[in-house]
């Protein structure tokens, strides 16, 4: 039997301690540092030799070439049937690709995975550790029609998962989810740091010279990242992370990590009954007044042209400022980023002059969608102000500008992209930015307003 050996690591991050502390040293989290017991491998000689089955283990010796005799090769993906999931993944998936998919309770990874599971082309091999088998076939019915190329495995044994591909062969294995896997060579509880980190290398190590794809479900942290270690994210090759509000329809797909493609690619999807259905033009359903642009006449509402991945969305910022009831004013935001808020009223408050520090301020993005593109930021200037005045701004009106932090307005990136978006959905005044603009064709019927700074903003919208 192979010698064992203890050590510490935190649940959270990872981080190996020399014994048991309750504070973890890295993450700075409390009692998440687990004792786990570690089997040690044989080891590989590069003579040969065997394991303790008698199995016979020799190293590859690896072949020193000149970097020019290697030639590229097109590499044929598999289409996942599902177009947003493909566009973020770069085509589909490579062969022999894992790929770690991320995301809240309740998102909608297991619904995804399913529905990759039931269009994909060839046999597909779903690896369920969480669910039964007859509630897999209870979201399966409500997804579509189901084949018998769709094959399930009830199992948590990395041992068993593995014998059970190399029997089966499948075009892709799917595993939901690699916290429930555990391997005998680690004596610890399934979904510590030490059994995601050795199941996922003993799958990486069976799937590469198959060329089989994997696409790994993974929880996340109450912090919002991907749980076990970090090592984890470097050991695939893909990583995405499933976002949005389970009280609201839409979900974002986002890859924070991609060997094969692009990391800029976003794909959107509404959940609905009948499952995740793709999201072609976004802006046509996050408005709340209407694809028209128009706000209605209310104050506290501005549109803005934000860029996910590749694609414009036009959204609908609403922002609220009332008196204080309390004695400390209160900062509330959905969607986007607090401190990214903070900035924007200092700003507003110190180049305006305007006196909102005693006020509340709340701030939501329409849609139940998170908005990272700092060309927000003039729309939620322009929103604030709205509210503060309790004016609208004029109707027909978009905006897309960084604000910094003297007050001036700067240029966004793929700014005539986000101009056909505007003139798409009928809006007619586009507020930008005034410095160092180059010069873009614009739509018919769209007109350019510039501003420079935010002072200059009240007198341009209102």
């Amino acid at each position: 039997m192979a010698k064992g050996r203890a050590k510490y690591a935190c649940s959270e991050c990872g981080t190996v301690c020399a014994q048991w502390v309750g504070q973890c040293p890295g993450c700075k989290a409390w009692n998440t540092v687990e004792e786990e017991q570690i089997i040690a491998h044989p080891r590989i000689s590069r003579k040969g030799g065997s394991d303790a089955s008698g199995v016979a283990l020799v190293a590859r010796k690896a072949e020193v070439r000149p970097l020019i005799e290697y030639v590229e090769t097109s590499i044929e993906r598999l289409p996942t049937g599902e177009e947003e999931f493909d566009r973020v993944l770069g085509g589909g998936l490579v062969p022999g690709a894992v790929v770690l998919l991320g995301g809240e309770p309740g998102i909608g990874k297991s619904t995804l995975a399913m529905q990759t599971a039931m269009r994909a082309q060839g046999k597909i091999l779903y690896v369920t550790g969480e669910e039964s088998p007859e509630q897999v076939r209870l979201r399966a019915d409500r997804l579509g029609e189901l084949e018998s190329r769709l094959l399930i495995l009830p199992e948590t044994s990395i041992d068993a998962i593995v014998e059970a591909v190399q029997v089966e062969q499948p075009q892709l294995l799917i595993v939901d989810s690699v916290q429930t896997l555990h391997s005998s060579r680690v004596e610890s509880a399934p979904g510590s740091v030490a059994q995601v980190r050795e199941s996922t290398a003993e799958l990486l190590l069976a799937a590469k010279p198959m060329q089989l794809p994997v696409l790994l479900i993974g929880h996340i942290t109450k912090d919002g990242a991907l749980a076990g270690p970090k090592v984890l994210e470097h050991m695939v090759d893909v990583v995405l992370t499933f976002e949005g509000d389970r009280h609201h329809a839409f979900r974002i797909l986002r890859a924070s990590k991609n060997r094969f493609g692009s990391t800029n690619e976003a794909g959107i999807f509404e959940m609905q009954q009948q499952g995740l259905l793709p999201v072609a033009n976004p802006s046509d359903v996050l408005l709340g007044n209407g694809v028209s642009g128009e706000n209605g006449g209310a104050s506290g509402t501005a549109l803005a042209v934000a860029i996910e991945g590749a694609r414009p969305i036009m959204v609908e910022v609403q922002a609220l400022v009332s008196t204080a009831v309390y004695g400390t004013p209160q900062r509330s935001v959905t969607g986007y980023e607090l401190r990214r808020l903070h900035m924007l009223l200092a700003v507003l408050e110190k180049r305006c002059g305007f006196k909102i520090g005693a006020s509340d301020v709340f701030l939501n993005i329409a849609g139940g969608l998170k908005i990272g593109d700092p060309a927000l930021d003039l729309s939620i200037v322009a929103a604030a102000l709205g509210s503060s005045l309790d004016m609208a701004v004029a109707p027909k009106t978009a905006f897309a500008g960084e604000v910094g932090l003297t007050g001036e307005v700067r240029p966004v990136s793929r700014l005539e992209q986000r101009a056909r978006e505007a003139a798409r959905m009928g809006i007619e005044r586009f507020v930008v930015s005034g410095l160092g603009r180059s010069k873009i064709a614009l739509p018919k019927g769209l007109k350019l307003i510039e501003v420079s700074r935010v002072s200059d903003l009240q007198r341009v919208i209102f």
